[in-house]
């Protein structure tokens, strides 16, 4: 739905321009502020007919996330301003209608981008994250480097997979690297730390192990997901304290995974061991455990020994890592208002780089597009098997797939049509 508002003076203007929208807009009745207030949260755009500064403090109590707040144009005699939400879009087709001046920003923010990576890849972000940004939305060249392939949302045009004289690099992966001046790192959560020691060894122990998977293994232990070890080892003091204290040095929690000794013997490992096979039953704990650990949280994705074993003070450790793959978003857009998407839908939406659909479909979502987004009508299986973030829009409930898929696929149901 898409809220026109205007005080007294200006309804003719605003029924005008409802009308000229189509069915979709609707001029609510009465004042302005209790209508908008009543609305917002059915609205997937509003108009208001008000100078910037009025309609800023209108909505500044309602919005909540830049994701999910609906699309806000302002106008007045000259100027169509997008204020918030995905609004450049709204703000040039208002002001086509009205003949007006559309002022809009660059792009969406990249503020808004980065962050959205970071949630969607469960990462950490390194770096000066607020000069990166003011550099990109000054329009200066800046590199993205993504060696493991991440899915990625669009990204404004300036900001370019390879180039020279480039104000700011972005790096997105979950191997060490020394800190550097312009470079932002955003380091994904992709890692299962396998670990196996003798009885009685200590927390300080293990964490020394686990530091040589930085220094000599090359890994960010930031990357960390969760530790993997034997069912046997499951109450070693020593391998719980250091599964604790990761925690809280990162801030943040990692599950300790276990797993039997028999099904970590099934496991193929590079560095099999005889003394470990005589004694546990099976010929590795740290490497095998971390393949265990990264298939299982990896949902079926490719998974890689990313480090292989380490031994220090009778504790061994191994890292495995698993792959990126696409992402496809199996949205519902319900009958087709606005009113009836649903937050969740909006977001996969704008965290594409592909949006596919009939065109009908995509014309109801194209004020949601971030700028450099690419619209296509079939093909969402094969871009998604390519290691793209995909969303596949339709009417109703949603697409459905014929067949399995390889990525990672997320449905977001619409409501049926009745």
């Amino acid at each position: 739905m898409i809220g026109v508002f205007a005080g007294p003076g200006r309804r003719g203007d605003a029924a005008d321009l409802a009308g000229l929208l189509g069915a979709d807009a609707v001029v609510p009745d009465g004042l302005v502020k209790p209508a908008l207030h009543q609305l917002w949260p059915r609205l997937g755009a509003v108009v208001l007919f008000l100078d910037a500064g009025s309609a800023v403090r209108l909505i500044a109590p309602l919005l909540r996330d830049r994701r999910t707040d609906p699309a806000v144009v302002c106008v007045d005699e000259h100027f169509a301003v997008a204020l918030a939400g995905a609004a450049d879009a709204l703000a040039r087709q208002v002001a086509d209608l009205l003949n007006r001046t559309a002022v809009v920003t660059s792009g969406p923010s990249i503020d808004s981008v980065l962050d959205e990576l970071v949630e969607q890849l469960d990462a950490t972000a390194d770096g000066d994250v607020e000069a990166c940004v003011a550099a990109i939305d000054a329009g200066e060249k800046v590199v993205l480097r993504n060696p493991l392939s991440f899915p990625l949302p669009a990204l404004p045009p300036n900001v370019v997979a390879e180039g020279e004289d480039a104000t700011w690099v972005i790096v997105v992966d979950d191997r060490a690297a020394a800190t550097k001046g312009n470079v932002l790192r955003i380091v994904p959560r992709t890692l299962v730390v396998g670990v196996g020691s003798t009885r009685g060894a200590s927390a300080t122990s293990v964490g020394a192990a686990l530091s040589e998977l930085d220094s000599q293994g090359g890994l960010d232990l930031r990357a960390i997901k969760a530790f993997a070890t034997a069912d046997a080892k499951a109450d070693e003091p020593g391998i719980v304290d250091a599964v604790e204290d990761w925690g809280f040095w990162h801030g943040d929690t990692a599950e300790l995974l276990t797993y039997p000794t028999e099904e970590l013997a099934e496991i193929g490992v590079p560095n099999p061991s005889s003394v470990v096979r005589n004694s546990m039953g099976t010929a590795s704990v740290a490497e095998a455990a971390a393949l265990r650990g990264a298939r299982s949280i990896g949902h079926g994705g490719q998974v890689e020994l990313a480090a292989e074993k380490f031994k220090r003070d009778n504790v061994t450790v191994a890292a495995a890592r698993v792959l990126p793959r696409g992402r496809l978003a199996l949205v519902g857009l319900g009958p087709g208002g606005a009113e009836e998407r649903t937050p969740r839908a909006e977001a996969e939406i704008r965290r594409a780089a592909f949006v596919v659909g009939a065109p009908e479909a995509i014309d109801a979502v194209g004020p949601l597009l971030r700028s450099g987004t690419e619209i296509r009508h079939e093909g969402a299986c094969e871009l998604a098997a390519r290691g793209a973030a995909v969303a596949f829009v339709a009417f109703g409930a949603g697409p459905t797939l014929d067949g399995p898929v390889d990525a990672d696929v997320v449905v977001v149901p619409g409501v049926e049509n009745r």
